[in-house]
């Protein structure tokens, strides 16, 4: 069993030195058009009106994420549910590869592209949603108790409730440095994994993906590292919010948020599965 797609690339739409959002506006992190820091989507000083030139749209909210992270998550969990129940086991193979592969492409196309796509979004959930239905049941099976996937689902909840909580608490600052970090962290696990996957397709086993010592420590590194993004996820929605981003960005943010929540879950949900096998 291989983790779907342990990448989250920050939005360029949001990454310090990236986000431009109308003509003329500075970079994040670059002097603006009035001598102020940049912010993309409309620097400090900028007057209102120039503010906000993407057609159609007004700022985004805390609410949009909220409730378009909702949509994408219901869609996720619909199309885990469907898999879960109506996947014939002959197609069970098959559909739990091409769950993850689609997932993961997606998921590659949608980090890099500096217009986010609403439909694309939802075809990655809908891709991640098989990838977890058919790979929740089979660990289910596996330590014979279908109730480890609410298990791990509750203990995702509280994980991100948690790191929302010492984020807004501790007031955290997401620094260039600590980004730069997480990012080439998570670039390199994704790496490992991807590789893992596909010789895994043909034969070799390392372990890295298994129930095993070796899998429970990459893990547990996985779930680490998507806590430390969820800090980027909940930064990068802060900033976004602060300073204007448009509505439609609301649609990156959930994306970021789903597939950061999609890694947290599958990696809890293995490291419980290795633990009650342990027992």
């Amino acid at each position: 069993m291989q983790s779907s797609n342990p990448v989250l690339n920050r939005s360029s739409a949001f990454a310090p030195g990236q986000g431009q959002a109308y003509p003329g506006a500075a970079p994040y992190g670059q002097p603006g058009p009035y001598g102020q820091p940049g912010q993309g989507y409309g620097g400090p000083g900028m007057p209102p009106q120039q503010q906000y030139q993407s057609a159609d749209s007004r700022p985004m909210t805390l609410d949009d994420v909220i409730v378009k992270t909702s949509i994408t998550l219901g869609v996720v969990v619909l199309a885990a549910a469907i898999a879960w129940w109506q996947i014939p086991t002959s197609l069970v193979t098959p559909a739990f590869l091409g769950g993850a592969l689609v997932a993961f492409a997606l998921a590659m196309v949608l980090s890099f592209s500096r217009k986010i796509n609403p439909a694309l979004v939802m075809l990655y959930a809908a891709a991640e949603g098989v990838f977890l239905g058919i790979g929740s049941k089979f660990i289910a099976n596996w330590v014979g108790d279908s109730g480890i996937v609410v298990q791990a689902v509750l203990a995702t909840m509280v994980t991100a409730g948690m790191t929302l909580a010492t984020y807004k608490y501790f007031a955290i600052k997401v620094t260039p440095r600590f980004t730069k970090m997480v990012i080439i962290a998570t670039m390199g696990f994704a790496g490992v994994i991807l590789i893992n996957f596909i010789a895994s397709l043909f034969g070799f086993n390392s372990g890295i993906g298994g129930f095993g010592p070796m899998g429970l420590l990459f893990a547990a590194l996985g779930a680490g590292l998507a806590v430390f993004n969820l800090i980027l996820d909940f930064d990068m929605i802060e900033q976004g919010v602060k300073h204007g981003a448009p509505q439609n960005e609301a649609w990156r943010a959930a994306f970021g948020l789903t597939v950061t929540l999609v890694w947290l879950y599958w990696n809890l949900l293995r490291i419980l599965a290795i633990l009650r096998g342990d027992n």
